[in-house]
């Protein structure tokens, strides 16, 4: 696991530069740097050593000299690929030799060959051709910038900092969507002329042109298969997958919840040590329950209680991380069961993914609950929506707005916060990326699947991809630990986009098969367990008053007063505080939005 960064164009002191930018990064890979400059060429890593201690060292050269790679990420399957490849003279015991020797057999179609999580940059010293890709689910980041004939890319938005041609902007026009989302659901980002590389694509640069390429599409090749026959496949791909992921020169610990998705990783791998951590008020604390599991399994379990005071503390670092506002109130939990496991351990096992794959969204419950509501003829729903839609929102008439529009006009994902009527009334600039806009070509690549399909295509693309996944990444690297997630692997994938509505979800549960593979193994009742998340008790400590005053001091801020109408976020506060209503997910993600932007903007940094 390593941070990668680099750039192609002339530049003064390129050295001195690349080495500003890789010391940027340098909780990514705080146990080695290695530097590539020739002609305007500059490629830098900064090293977490896993695999190969010794001779993994990067920037990583082809025998022959022709190709050069630096890498972030694990490719588990590089043993196979060096049988495969047999032919070739690999020197070292690392994964990263298979990217060079990969290459020159199998050229752009590299990546459909890896199983793993990476994002990289190969330069090909005789076409002067910079190839860059990113794993199909974006497990790991790739960010680039195009300016004044210099391309510049890395792990982390902040080493272009660094760099004398990336000229700071902040972009206003994500902000309305961030609102909606909760995260930057675009190849955009709050960084002026900084974009992402998207999950499943590669990248080409040379003589100044650039070309995207997507090499990985999603499918739902649904399959009406024998109930245990389909238990017993999950069952197979997931400790196959688990097994891949322990893969490792170094321990490889764990995260460990209630729920059934990181019990199912520990029960399968076993591994020495887990880590947990919740909060001093009993029903935000799920620490009894992980030392259950690891008892009954004979292993070790170590948690820690955050308390409010460093968890209000922490947020100026977890935004300067995150790189770009986020708000789930989780995140912060996984930094703190992070930097837990840091003390012991260099890799963990997590559990992200699973609820995107397996249908684990009690959102999802809908298709089955009120079927007989969705039997009745659309214009009747639509008109029942459209009376009901006038109404503040409220649960029970939220139900019956949603079900009277098309997936397409409402669903953005389950982590949706305020609607775009709301963003319309509180931003002071306009509104210039509607979010359908944003999911269109989602719809229109699973145009004719069910409802369900389409909400986990939505939730891959957007939630998991973009959100999910970035937060697992940058909360892990922060702390200088690596962060693997089995459940994302396109071999568990195949296996979980096969399955029926009925095998993910009913009116009793969600993730139904995935249940049944997991009670196989999983010692206590976990595979019971409703989700729960990160559970944050954000909602009762903005009533307190120390909380409710920094938050009301950040919304009466010059800032604040530029970009939001400061009257109405003011008056969701006091209702909050009072208890009149629960506005906490908005209030917070108008809070985090400001926070991030005074650790990015608000002053040089």
């Amino acid at each position: 696991m390593c941070g990668i960064a680099g750039f192609v164009g002339k530049v003064k002191n390129p050295k001195k530069v690349l080495k500003q930018m890789t010391d940027r990064i340098i909780h990514r890979g705080p146990d080695a740097e290695g530097f590539f400059i020739k002609d305007d060429v500059a490629l830098g890593q900064r090293r977490l050593s896993i695999i190969d201690i010794e001779g993994g060292k990067q920037p990583m050269f082809s025998e022959d000299g022709s190709l050069v790679v630096v890498f972030n990420g694990e490719i588990y399957n590089y043993q196979e690929l060096k049988k495969e490849l047999k032919n070739y003279p690999f020197q070292t015991e690392s994964d990263t030799e298979v990217l060079l020797y990969g290459f020159q057999e199998w050229g752009y179609d590299l990546p459909n060959h890896l199983r793993g999580m990476f994002a990289f940059a190969l330069y090909d010293l005789e076409k002067k051709e910079l190839f860059c890709a990113r794993d199909p689910f974006g497990i790991k980041p790739f960010y680039y910038y195009f300016r004044d004939n210099v391309f510049l890319f890395a792990s982390e938005i902040k080493a272009f900092l660094d760099h004398p041609n990336f000229e700071k902007k902040f972009n206003d026009s994500l902000l309305s969507s961030f609102l909606t989302f909760s995260f930057t659901p675009t190849t955009e980002t709050f960084f002026e002329g900084v974009k992402r590389l998207d999950a499943g694509h590669t990248l080409v640069y040379q003589n100044g042109q650039m070309k995207i390429n997507r090499y990985y599409h999603l499918d739902f090749p649904i399959e009406k298969e024998d109930y245990e026959k389909v238990v017993d496949e999950i069952s197979k791909v997931m400790e196959e997958s688990t097994k891949y992921h322990m893969i490792s020169d170094v321990e490889v610990g764990s995260f460990l919840s209630s729920g059934i998705d990181s019990s199912y990783l520990v029960s399968l791998a076993k591994p020495n040590k887990t880590y947990t951590v919740g909060y001093d008020i009993p029903r935000y604390n799920e620490i009894s329950y992980a030392k259950d599991l690891a008892n009954r399994l004979g292993i070790q379990n170590k948690s820690y209680k955050i308390n409010k005071t460093e968890y209000m503390a922490s947020l100026d670092k977890i935004m300067y991380h995150m790189d770009e506002p986020a708000s789930d109130p989780a995140i912060v939990a996984l930094y703190f069961v992070a930097r837990l496991a840091r003390e012991d351990v260099k890799v963990v096992l997590s559990g992200e993914g699973a609820d995107e794959f397996f249908g684990g969204y009690n959102y999802y419950r809908e298709e089955v609950d009120y079927s007989f509501y969705n039997k009745l003829p659309f214009f009747f729903r639509h008109a029942i929506s459209k009376f009901f839609s006038i109404f503040p929102p409220m649960r029970g008439i939220n139900f019956l707005v949603r079900r009277g529009e098309k997936l397409e006009d409402s669903y953005i994902g389950v982590n949706k916060v305020w609607t775009e009527k709301e963003v319309k009334r509180l931003l002071k600039i306009p509104v210039t990326i509607p979010n359908k806009e944003i999911t269109k070509p989602v719809y229109d690549e699973f145009q004719g699947k069910s409802n369900l399909v389409k909400m986990q295509a939505i939730d891959i693309h957007f939630w998991l991809m973009k959100d999910i996944l970035q937060k697992a990444d940058r909360m892990t690297m922060a702390n200088s630990l690596e962060g693997r997630v089995p459940f994302v692997d396109k071999e568990v994938f195949k296996v979980a986009s096969k399955l029926p509505l009925e095998y993910k979800v009913t009116k009793e549960n969600t993730k139904v098969a995935l249940r049944s593979a997991a009670k196989k193994v999983i010692p206590n009742e976990s595979y019971k367990k409703k989700k729960l998340g990160f559970p944050v008790p954000i909602r009762d400590w903005m009533r307190e008053d120390d909380v409710y005053l920094e938050i009301k001091k950040m919304f009466e801020t010059d800032i604040a007063k530029q970009y939001f109408d400061t009257k109405i976020l003011l008056k969701m506060l006091e209702e909050h505080k009072n208890g009149k209503k629960d506005h906490y997910r908005k209030v917070w993600n108008v809070f985090c939005f400001l926070k991030w932007y005074s650790v990015f903007f608000a002053e040089s940094k």
